[in-house]
């Protein structure tokens, strides 16, 4: 699923992190800031950019801060962003290849949980930043199949200023 260029264009113009997904968590979409401070999505196979793939995905617990909590709530925004767009195939294997691979998944799935985004709380450290806490905003893009928009702003001044520098440092 692509995105327009009219959304494409709103992605470039904000100065803050962030990143349009699909209905199944497939990352379509992002900006400059998105690159500077998540990462360069392009530089991942496209398969590999699924939110879901990444966060269930063994050592993620290594990597992702407080990595119950963003399971759960991934989760149960995946219940009900797939149950707005209607079950697709794309859906049913993203479940049954979740189910076959991570326990984790299994569990949390078995729980039933439904709840929407909302807003949530992303830390990452930067070796040469430090720690960024970001708090999520999301968006439904109106007319696209269930596409979400994702902005990421900082939680605080030293986060604020850690973005500024990595943005600043990546020409973005």
């Amino acid at each position: 699923m692509a995105v327009t260029p009219s959304l494409q264009r709103v992605l470039d113009n904000i100065s803050l992190p962030a990143f349009v997904k699909t209905p199944t968590f497939q990352i379509v979409a992002w900006n400059r800031a998105a690159v500077a401070v998540i990462g360069d999505y392009a530089g991942v196979p496209e398969r590999d950019r699924n939110l879901l793939r990444r966060v269930f995905q063994p050592g993620s617990e290594n990597k992702v801060h407080n990595v119950e909590d963003v399971r759960r709530t991934c989760l149960a925004s995946f219940r009900v962003d797939i149950a707005r767009a209607g079950q697709s195939d794309e859906a049913t294997a993203l479940i049954d290849e979740l189910m076959e691979t991570s326990p984790d998944f299994r569990r949390l799935w078995d729980e039933g949980e439904i709840r929407s985004h909302g807003g949530f709380q992303k830390r990452l450290v930067r070796p040469d930043v430090g720690e960024i806490v970001l708090e999520s905003s999301v968006f439904n893009v109106e007319g696209s199949d269930g596409l979400s928009m994702f902005v990421f702003s900082p939680a605080n001044e030293a986060s604020a200023r850690a973005i500024a520098q990595l943005v600043q440092r990546s020409g973005a």
